[in-house]
């Protein structure tokens, strides 16, 4: 009997594994370090990607000694990661170059470049090339290969063929930002000829939750894992850590407030955005998943002592609205809901108090996070019921109140999503669940439903509207969004 399932969430900071059972409860955990990526001049930012597989490793390795007997139930895993790290390596599957990591900047150049040759296929696609995209980083990897490398590799990609025991195909949601072009199944081609980078560089792109391979000797020796066990290609944490929340099928949205807001949702159709604040990966089953990050979000109160919130909260509630408009960025520009490269803090009116101050911060953010939904819903991707939360922000009730009262619609706080169980979730469809519909029917945490507050409804929408009203003065946004 094959009814577990693991989930492999490679991030910045660390490796995470999970083992979940059928219906979502957890078996196994375990964590483990990685090095904090090397930063230096030039926008660059490098991490030691021969860390990564011996943490996950490990890792497998303590969760499968945990169950024992029972780890021969693990019938398939899927792997996520941060979007846009790219590494080189040869010919073997070990890197020759170091990792370039999601927030790399070095490859200015290379991004012009890239968003100029496949300027018809990136208004198509939604799919603006920068600095900070994996396709800038390929083609400075290009330029700058080591003799014997063969393959450049997104980290699910090389953590999995450590698995399999050969190459294997790197999936379309981390392939988004690299050059691949979801809309027509292709890698652009046109692009990378103008950046020089040879095809045969390029992995094969599949689908999120194909079955890449299977686990074979040597790899079980080392991890536990039984041979045979499934791999199947993942998605990006982002897109994973939605999945977590239950957000699948179509109209769901989810936000995740952490240190920045991230917006993400399912829809039927590509959502084409002609300001450029909205992409769209692809959801496995063949929809879309609309979305974006902004630079707003948890790091408005990043000035606030964590032993002040809980109080602050509170006087928050039992204040009620706060008495001026606040944009509470940190530092200059904004990338979603809006693009504004000017975009700076600012208040509208002087506060009565501290509290007073704290309170329009919280309305701020979601200020911020209904002019996302509003953009979205007249691109043709509306919200359809309760929107889920999760993230830092997302354990303050307080917050999701005033979030619930400035969208007038129920938010629904999803404790235990994270990055591992959306990736549990995708190596749970296809298999031990028919879809991840039905896989996220059953393993999802039940959420916990926040009202708005029915008195403060109408006084936050009038602030919500001088709010629009400043963006739009400042030519941030024009109206409508």
């Amino acid at each position: 009997m094959t009814e577990l399932v693991v989930g492999v969430d490679v991030a910045t900071a660390n490796v995470r594994v999970q083992i979940h059972d059928p219906v979502g409860a957890v078996v196994a955990m375990a964590s483990r370090r990685l090095p904090q990526p090397a930063r230096s001049a030039g926008g660059r930012s490098e991490q030691d990607a021969t860390t990564w597989w011996p943490a996950v490793r490990d890792c497998l390795a303590e969760c499968t000694n945990t169950l024992g007997s029972r780890s021969a139930e693990i019938g398939s895993l899927a792997i996520s990661a941060t979007s846009g790290t790219v590494v080189a390596v040869g010919g073997d599957g070990e890197p020759v170059t170091a990792a370039l990591m999601y927030d790399d900047r070095r490859a200015e150049a290379e991004a012009r470049t890239a968003a100029e040759a496949g300027a018809p296929r990136w208004q198509r696609t939604g799919i603006t090339p920068s600095a900070g995209s994996g396709l800038a980083r390929i083609g400075w990897l290009a330029r700058n290969l080591p003799d014997g490398a063969a393959l450049v590799c997104h980290t699910p990609d090389l953590v999995a063929r450590k698995l399999v025991g050969h190459p294997v195909a790197t999936d379309s949601s981390h392939a988004l930002k690299s050059g691949y072009d979801a809309v027509d199944g292709q890698w652009a081609t046109e692009v990378f000829a103008a950046l020089g980078v040879p095809e045969g560089l390029l992995p094969e792109v599949v689908r999120p939750t194909t079955v890449l391979g299977t686990v074979d000797a040597r790899a079980a020796a080392q991890t536990g894992l039984p041979v045979g066990c499934e791999v199947r290609a993942g998605m990006t944490d982002g897109c994973a850590g939605q999945l977590a929340c239950g957000a699948v099928d179509l109209g769901q949205f989810v936000t995740v407030l952490g240190t920045t807001l991230v917006l993400k949702g399912v829809a039927k159709e590509l959502v084409h955005d002609p300001a450029g604040a909205v992409y769209s990966h692809l959801h496995p089953d063949g929809m879309w998943l609309p979305g974006g990050a902004a630079n707003i979000g948890g790091s408005a109160l990043s000035d606030v002592g964590p032993s002040e919130l809980p109080k602050l909260d509170a006087a928050a509630t039992e204040r009620g609205p706060a008495g001026v408009v606040n944009y509470p960025l940190r530092g200059d520009g904004e990338r979603f809901p809006f693009r504004a490269e000017s975009a700076t803090q600012f208040v509208l009116g002087k506060p009565a108090d501290r509290v007073d101050e704290y309170r329009s911060r919280l309305e701020g953010v979601a200020f911020c996070e209904r002019l996302a939904l509003e953009r979205l819903a007249r691109l043709g991707a509306p919200a359809d019921g309760a929107v889920r939360t999760a993230g830092g922000g997302a354990r303050s009730v307080a917050w999701c109140r005033i979030r619930a009262s400035v969208l007038d619609t129920p938010v629904l706080r999803v404790k235990g999503a994270g990055t591992a169980l959306g990736a549990a979730l995708l190596a749970a469809s296809g298999s031990v669940h028919p879809d991840l519909s039905a896989a996220a029917a059953a393993m999802v945490p039940d959420g916990e439903l926040v009202e708005p507050v029915r008195a403060e409804v109408s006084q936050l929408d009038d602030s919500y509207q001088r709010f629009v009203d400043e963006l739009t003065v400042r030519g941030w946004i024009s109206a409508p969004v």
